[in-house]
């Protein structure tokens, strides 16, 4: 039952997107994080659909603020600059930053990263399957003091 529930939510993101007129995609999906409460709000089309815990950068290390369109996205990438560090469900917005999933979950809510947004791996895998979904194009990611 609940994998029919999914599918026919996920058929519904995808047909209202398609339906709605191309001035209007800009920002239907988007994943709004706040440094300053470590947490990531994801709206579609203006309602709320979930509100996480995340982790952003830690001391010495920065994430930049503003509001970008995913780049380019892995579900499973290796950090080649954190030894190979484990990506789950990565979708780069700005040069090497992404929002990704961590195994460090005791962490999240509080700022950890090397300037990444970190997510439990269970939330970035759906914010991954939304941006699937409507669309790179129709996302945008802000990241906001």
């Amino acid at each position: 039952m609940k994998t029919l529930i999914r599918f026919v939510l996920a058929c519904s993101l995808v047909l209202a997107a398609s339906a709605m007129p191309a001035f209007a995609h800009g920002s239907s999906l988007v994943a709004k994080v706040s440094l300053s409460r470590q947490t990531m709000t994801v709206t579609y089309r203006g309602k709320v659909l979930h509100r996480w815990k995340v982790s952003t950068a830690r001391k010495g290390y920065v994430t930049p603020r503003g509001t970008w369109r995913p780049k380019r996205m892995h579900r499973m990438w290796y950090s080649r600059k954190y030894d190979m560090s484990p990506m789950p469900y990565a979708i780069f917005y700005h040069g090497g930053y992404a929002v990704h999933g961590t195994n460090a979950v005791s962490r999240l809510g509080r700022p950890a990263s090397h300037g990444c947004v970190r997510l439990h791996t269970a939330n970035a895998a759906r914010l991954y399957s939304l941006v699937k979904q409507v669309g790179a194009g129709n996302t945008r990611i802000v990241v906001t003091r």
